[in-house]
């Protein structure tokens, strides 16, 4: 994850996703040069949580959405 340029930088849940598709998504927030960080589940969770958790930059968390969208729409055409 890059280093952010700002001190002070809230962060708010994007969505939780299949590892493959949080990485694609990492990849395009870092192109953007949006603020990201994740956590996967514990031992013990992920007996009942699936996947990894992605937080966003609060203030750029519209645009976040539009690109995770956009990624979970082309990889999973048969729900969109």
């Amino acid at each position: 994850m890059r280093r952010p340029h700002k001190e002070n930088i809230s962060t708010v849940h994007l969505g939780q996703y299949t590892r493959e598709t949080a990485n694609e998504i990492a990849g395009e927030l870092e192109r953007a040069g949006i603020v990201w960080w994740y956590k996967e589940p514990g031992y013990v969770s992920q007996v009942w949580e699936f996947g990894v958790r992605l937080f966003v930059d609060k203030t750029r968390l519209a645009e976040a959405k539009e690109i995770s969208e956009r990624i979970v729409k082309e990889r999973n055409p048969q729900q969109g």
